[in-house]
């Protein structure tokens, strides 16, 4: 995993945007691991396409319970995951 500290908020504009679908699911893995409930995605406004590709991702990870869209100024620029209590809690 590229180098990124675990503090429950992901930029993945540093990523290469093929490395997407292994960064923000290893990273939503290490917040759960760090017993870190809600973890801020970072994605932009942009055209879209890579919020909807973190929102699948999302959609499809077993430790996502939900998310949506960020409710502070950043709006439709973040999402926000919600996971589970970590079994260390």
């Amino acid at each position: 995993m590229h180098e990124y500290p675990i503090d429950g908020e992901l930029d993945p504009h540093v990523f290469d945007p093929s490395d997407v679908g292994d960064q923000v699911p290893e990273y939503l893995r290490a917040c759960h691991e760090k017993g870190l409930t809600e973890v801020r995605i970072i994605h932009g406004k942009g055209t879209g396409t890579l919020r909807r590709h973190v929102r699948h991702i999302l959609a499809d990870h077993p430790l996502v319970v939900d998310y949506n869209k960020a409710t502070d100024a950043s709006g439709s620029g973040a999402t926000i995951a919600h996971l589970p209590p970590s079994e260390s809690d």
